[in-house]
């Protein structure tokens, strides 16, 4: 079985701290997406020291339990096992899938990233439980993202049994071009973390989510 469901990965959102404004703390901020409607939430905070990843995942793994959200880091293994988080984000370039299971046991969820069908029919075969796929509309936070073509995201989708999330520069004005490429939900960063109504812009994205998302 696998460790999480298509329907839990349907409002993606991916931490990012630089876009808090002043009296805001990730804390309350997050508190808030989860409160209106993100199914995952994703610790991805690339200037934070390993302590400083442990310190944040466990202040916001009460607030994911309560809502029922899992709470995935990226990148750094150790700091899920350490923080009792529920899985990991690793990319191409970072740790093995295999040695992540190693670290991280049975039962947590490991997600990776994939450009291509190879990547994604490989991360498959290597226990990956969800995709992440992208960068969809380009990227403000990975400036070496290539894009990833909508036709080719279909084909991916396609191509793999397990959940597939789209990535990139997904928001509200765009995030419907998503429809028909197969994809069970979407992540995104400044369209949840950078907008003034926090609440207003999460049931927003996450109506559209559902509609565009496979059924």
């Amino acid at each position: 079985m696998n460790a999480i469901r298509p329907e839990q990965l349907r409002l993606y959102a991916v931490t990012d701290r630089s876009w808090l404004r002043p009296g805001e703390s990730l804390e309350t901020v997050v508190k808030t997406l989860l409160q209106n409607g993100v199914t995952c939430l994703q610790l991805r905070e690339k200037h934070c020291t390993h302590e400083e990843m442990v310190c944040y995942a466990r202040c916001l793994r009460p607030i994911c339990a309560k809502n029922g959200v899992p709470l995935i880091l990226n990148d750094d293994v150790q700091a899920a096992v350490e923080a009792g988080a529920d899985g990991v984000h690793v990319g191409q370039k970072d740790m093995s899938l295999r040695e992540a299971r190693t670290l991280l046991g049975p039962g947590k969820i490991i997600g990776t990233s994939a450009h291509t069908v190879e990547e994604a029919l490989a991360a498959e075969a290597a226990g990956a439980d969800y995709l992440g796929c992208g960068a969809v509309f380009g990227s403000t936070t990975k400036t070496d993202a290539g894009r990833l073509a909508l036709a080719e995201l279909q084909k991916i989708c396609r191509a793999v049994r397990i959940p597939v999330v789209a990535i990139g520069g997904v928001s509200r004005d765009n995030l419907p071009q998503l429809a028909g490429c197969g994809v069970d939900g979407v992540a995104v960063i400044s369209a949840l973390f950078a907008a003034v109504d926090k609440a207003r812009a999460t049931r927003e994205m996450r109506a559209l989510a559902d509609q565009v998302a496979r059924k």
